[in-house]
């Protein structure tokens, strides 16, 4: 099993950055494709990013894709998403999210472990 503790998010004007953090438990981060997700309210939470086991394999849903860059440090056992270029429709609860089969995230599809989710706020 691997817990997930995300962290990074908060209130930012429309066109600004953040960086989002999410610090995995255990010795196997490194087994793991690694993503997140969002839910924004009265929403279904969909698909944002995913970065496969050794960083080297990136994904991104379209609505992202040349404003967000994921990323991850084997090392410190964390992955992060840079969010630049930020709109108001990026407001949501971003949740990390942990693939240990590698056969869903790179699909768009959720793996088995959550974090608890950090706000993010953008405002017009």
């Amino acid at each position: 099993q691997v817990q997930l503790v995300e962290s990074g998010g908060g209130l930012v004007q429309a066109g600004g950055s953040l960086r989002l953090s999410c610090v995995a438990s255990g010795r196997t981060f490194s087994s793991y494709t690694m993503g997140w997700f969002r839910q924004a309210p009265g929403k279904e939470r969909e698909f944002v990013a995913a970065v496969g086991r050794s960083g080297g394999s990136t994904y991104y849903a379209d609505s992202v894709k040349g404003r967000f860059t994921i990323s991850r440090d084997n090392a410190k056992n964390t992955v992060y998403l840079q969010m630049n270029s930020l709109k108001p429709e990026d407001t949501a609860t971003y949740y990390c999210n942990a693939d240990g089969t590698g056969l869903r995230l790179s699909f768009g599809r959720a793996g088995d472990y959550w974090g608890q989710g950090t706000q993010v706020t953008v405002s017009s």
